[in-house]
């Protein structure tokens, strides 16, 4: 079968990959649309923990292509989607209900190859089955979502709070529509691109500024904000960020940085105005809330996708400068 292989931190390359068929209890799935992540970026630049050579992608979905022995939730031409989680299941975090820190976490297209291919092999316990009503391209975003999900629910959003988001990519824009949901009422957005930020106040933010005209914005709110998130994953910005939590504030640390990544942090602030700092890694059981929430139109998705490319296209891709309008760019198999 024919897959985009990462062959070391900088080396993509489309070739011909053994078909991944499944063993007992797996499932190969034939590919139909892949999300690109913020998180394949940073595998292409060697900036994430993963091996190399490596198959990146982990929002897909597809339909059922064959079943290993054992399987009884899916049949040949399901359509469907997976959580690409690998969690053991059995050390200490997996029995306490936090398996995205699983002592021997993976995930398909993290840790083993993943979805940008012909073919990908999941256990059959991940996959999803996918109502006709639901696209390809749009139920390809719930694993997106499912990292929305876990970030909220990490967040604890009380009903009223004030939130400025930094960023309003593809990501952003489910945060937007998910913070709005859970109750924000002042929905501030940052990001570079003014055309991003007219969609997210279409989609529940209250107020869209530029990134060049933040010092107004600290004039506006010299007090801050009950709630800050990032969905950048830039450590310039990611500081400048911090300068807006406000007295007893959160803070969500929700985009991708580099692994090496550092970031400068007033110690005396953290203290004197009890704030809290919250991490969100991937996801934590929560791809079945996600699909729910999906599948019942609660987030408009089919509209974040910006661009669609083939596997060759995607390295092309890999090695280029980010237009600052593009939303999701997806592959079709």
């Amino acid at each position: 079968m024919k897959a985009l292989v990462i062959e070391e931190p900088n080396v993509a390359v489309v070739k011909e990959v053994p078909y991944p068929k499944p063993g007992a209890g797996g499932v190969t799935i034939k590919v139909e649309n892949v999300g690109i992540c913020g998180t394949d970026v940073h595998i292409f630049k060697g900036e994430f923990i993963s091996p190399y050579p490596i198959i990146p992608g982990h929002e897909f979905s597809g339909v059922v292509h064959e079943v290993g022995e054992n399987v009884t939730n899916v049949k040949v031409g399901d359509r469907v989607t997976a959580d690409p989680s690998l969690f053991c299941g059995k050390c200490q975090y997996c029995l306490t209900h936090r398996g995205n820190q699983c002592e021997n976490w993976g995930a398909l297209g993290n840790t083993v190859s993943g979805s940008m291919a012909e073919f990908v092999s999941v256990p059959s316990e991940n996959v999803v089955k996918l109502p006709d009503s639901l696209s390809f391209e749009v139920a390809a975003f719930i694993e997106p979502m499912a990292c929305v999900v876990h970030g909220m629910n990490r967040l604890q959003l009380q009903v009223g709070d004030r939130v400025a988001l930094f960023g309003a990519g593809a990501m952003g824009q489910q945060l937007v529509q998910s913070l709005k949901m859970a109750g924000a009422s002042e929905l501030v957005v940052i990001d570079i691109s003014q055309k991003k930020l007219d969609m997210a106040i279409n989609r529940g933010a209250t107020k869209g500024v530029l990134s060049q005209d933040i010092a107004q914005l600290k004039e506006e709110y010299p007090h801050g904000f009950d709630v800050v998130v990032d969905a950048t994953g830039i450590p310039q910005v990611i500081e400048q960020a911090l300068e807006f939590m406000g007295p007893t504030a959160k803070y969500l640390q929700f985009g991708v940085t580099a692994e090496d990544a550092n970031i400068s942090i007033s110690p005396f602030k953290l203290y004197n105005k009890d704030w809290t700092i919250i991490g969100s890694m991937a996801i934590n059981h929560t791809f079945l809330p996600a699909f729910h929430w999906v599948k019942e139109g609660r987030i408009e998705l089919e509209s974040l996708v910006s661009k669609t490319l083939t596997l060759e296209e995607t390295v092309e891709f890999f090695h280029s400068n980010r237009d600052p309008d593009l939303l999701k760019v997806q592959i079709k198999i």
